[in-house]
């Protein structure tokens, strides 16, 4: 399918590997052009190569913390009209209610809440002058069923997705539309974090941490990288104009919803 974006430009950001990647590597495929965004300047810079390799696509590469106002601006910068935002950052650490304090809060808004607003609120004005844009944020399958372990992030990603909800519907009718994709368990950095995590605290080795996490999923796997990117490009697409302050659950059918 020609998902009808060829040409255009998009922010990826934290684009360097896992879920970011695949969204970006999904984009380059379609044509569009990329602003990618990592801290770390090596795997960055890998990426981008081999982006440009495989699409012949233009990547700008942006090394810097997506989560901090000098690196917004960073990014902006270098791209002061984009036709696309990938919002993306890693979700902060698991526990439980008695291991966060004030900071850690603030920390985990500030990453997974706060970021996301102040792009989505730099790149609308021009997205809704030229009549066109797309937005996605990645936040997590735990705004729809919250996650025990991880309350810094059902916390953060739950206040982004409220204010996604108004403004997509308040920005739809300038031809731009705004919506999330709800990753669940996908075969990423932060997988492996957790399955760690998992194994040390049941003492059992990694590999039956994850069997016993893929079992739990009814499609009997993790996701892929590559499958959760496609999805991200079509809700960039010009087939997608009609998707508004939607968000979209990508779990193998983890969590049995009906809505």
């Amino acid at each position: 399918m020609d998902l009808g974006i060829r040409g255009r430009t998009a922010i990826v950001c934290a684009g360097s590997k896992g879920l970011g990647r695949g969204c970006a590597e999904a984009l380059a495929e379609a044509g569009v052009g990329l602003v990618l965004n990592a801290r770390s300047e090596g795997p960055l810079e890998a990426t981008a190569e081999s982006i440009r390799a495989r699409f012949q696509v233009p990547v700008t590469t942006v090394a810097c913390d997506i989560t901090t106002e000098a690196g917004r601006d960073k990014v902006l910068a270098a791209c002061e009209t984009p036709d696309i935002l990938v919002n993306n950052a890693g979700g902060p650490p698991p526990g439980v209610w008695s291991d966060w304090e004030r900071e850690d809060w603030l920390k985990a808004v500030e990453g997974n809440m706060i970021t996301p607003i102040m792009l989505i609120k730099a790149v609308l004005p021009g997205m809704m002058e030229r009549g066109w844009g797309r937005i996605v944020n990645i936040t997590s399958q735990a705004v729809k069923a919250p996650i025990a372990n991880l309350g810094l992030s059902n916390g953060a990603r739950a206040g982004l997705t409220g204010y996604v909800a108004g403004t997509a519907r308040q920005v739809a009718s300038s031809g731009v539309c705004i919506n999330n994709l709800l990753p669940g368990i996908h075969a990423t950095d932060r997988a492996d974090a957790l399955d760690i995590k998992v194994a040390e605290s049941a003492g059992i080795s990694i590999e039956e941490a994850r069997a016993r996490r893929a079992a739990t999923v009814p499609a009997g796997r993790y996701g892929t990288a590559e499958e959760f990117g496609q999805t991200c490009a079509f809700l960039c697409s010009q087939h997608a104009g009609f998707i508004i302050g939607q968000n979209v659950l990508l779990d193998g059918g983890a969590n049995n919803m009906m809505l």
